[in-house]
């Protein structure tokens, strides 16, 4: 797989209620959805258009959540998640979740920008990103 670098990776639901969002998008989207287990011990839920995976669920229970409200979040492709951290603080923005590993998928990092927009930036796993 090639992925360039900047360009939109991968788009994740952030809910309270992943068992309400599988069953809306199953009939809205028609997907079908695949459980993988997280380190942490939680469920994170790929949505699947037949065999391809498409987008994520992510629960929020921890209190680092309180008041953040259902979103959806994109995460872009980088070269470097480390190196692009720190692009990110010189450039005024900030790092909102270290980069962190998370084994086949990639390495990935919650960022905001200068102007106070969050999103996820990763090096995938697999594949080349130029």
């Amino acid at each position: 797989m090639h992925f360039e670098h900047g360009s939109v990776h991968w788009l994740e639901l952030n809910s309270w209620e992943p068992a309400k969002a599988r069953e809306f998008y199953s009939k809205i989207m028609g997907w079908k959805f695949e459980a993988m287990p997280m380190a942490t011990g939680d469920t994170y839920w790929v949505a699947l258009i037949g065999d391809k995976a498409v987008a994520g669920i992510f629960e929020m229970h921890e209190p680092e959540f309180t008041g953040v409200p259902e979103h959806w979040l994109s995460y872009f492709a980088v070269r470097d998640i480390d190196e692009t951290c720190q692009q990110i603080k010189a450039s005024g923005g900030s790092i909102r979740r270290a980069p962190f590993d998370v084994p086949a998928v990639g390495r990935i990092a919650i960022v905001q920008d200068a102007l106070g927009a969050i999103m996820g930036m990763m090096t995938p796993a697999i594949g080349e990103c130029s």
